[in-house]
């Protein structure tokens, strides 16, 4: 049975961030917007979308929006695949380069920052501060504003600090703050926040080496999510690489993308003068 209001919301939801939302899972969307309906005293949805339709207010459509897009993040989560990036993928890319600009990591629907901070926390471990001459700069985005400003400040309460984090690395790269943890001022450093929706223009972020946008497109509409895949595949650097969740596949949303030869699990555009990976012995 239809539940009141579901309509309204989901289409804002699709709308704003492309992001999809079946009648079988009104318990979601209620779940996702249950500290805004606390905050503003409403008891159902049908409340909040009647509240939207007779009040339009661009930003508090924009907050539940963002709201209604937020995803579980968490420390490492698939540590093999950013070890990887750091050991090997990034060491690579930097001696196959030809120019001198920074190596540049894209962390897309990035919550919280934690995939961001465990990135930082690796390069830290490695002492790779600089490779060959270059430092490593990583950017995370995402649409919900709260969700960056937390990212910005560092700030994690006690459960996401002991979410995919070893006492060791904990204890190592953040420190107690009342009732919170904070990432230390170095690993801080090493990443930038932004605000920003993944269906409007990407070139203001510059072009990046690697692209991390896992668990993020399967929630989307599929047409929209080709258009975000392509858009994200063209910030790619000659010889970037683009990462998704597990399942997760761009041949079919993307035309010119294929899988990466030398690194399992990315996608890459193909330098058109040499032969594609599939054409490799």
């Amino acid at each position: 049975m239809a539940i009141a209001g579901f309509d309204e919301l989901a289409d804002l939801a699709l709308q704003s961030s492309g992001f999809v939302f079946r009648t079988t899972q009104a318990y979601l969307l209620e779940s996702r917007l249950s500290h805004i309906m606390r905050r503003e005293n409403f008891s159902t949805l049908e409340e909040l979308a009647n509240c939207l339709r007779a009040r339009p207010n661009p930003v508090f459509e924009q907050e539940i929006a963002a709201a209604l897009t937020s995803k579980e993040t968490r420390f490492f989560s698939d540590r093999k695949v950013l070890s990887r990036i750091v050991s090997d993928i990034l060491p690579g890319l930097a001696e196959q380069s030809t120019g001198k600009d920074n190596l540049r990591i894209l962390c897309a629907g990035g919550g919280s920052g934690q995939e961001a901070y465990s990135l930082a926390i690796l390069l830290q471990e490695a002492g790779l501060d600089y490779l060959d001459g270059r430092t490593v700069d990583i950017v995370s985005i995402d649409i919900c504003k709260a969700s960056t400003e937390r990212a910005r400040s560092g700030l994690f309460d006690h459960f996401e600090i002991q979410t995919g984090l070893s006492v060791q690395r904990m204890l190592s790269n953040f420190e107690k703050t009342d009732d919170h943890w904070r990432a230390r001022g170095e690993i801080r450093q090493r990443v930038s926040f932004r605000q920003q929706n993944l269906l409007q223009d990407l070139s203001g972020l510059g072009t990046f080496d690697i692209i991390l946008c896992r668990n993020v497109l399967k929630s989307m509409a599929t047409t929209i999510a080709g258009d975000v895949a392509d858009r994200m595949t063209k910030q790619l650097r000659s010889r970037g690489l683009m990462f998704l969740g597990e399942g997760e596949q761009l041949p079919g949303l993307v035309e010119g993308v294929e899988a990466s030869y030398n690194a399992r699990g990315a996608y890459h555009r193909p330098d058109k003068s040499k032969p594609s990976s599939s054409e490799v012995a």
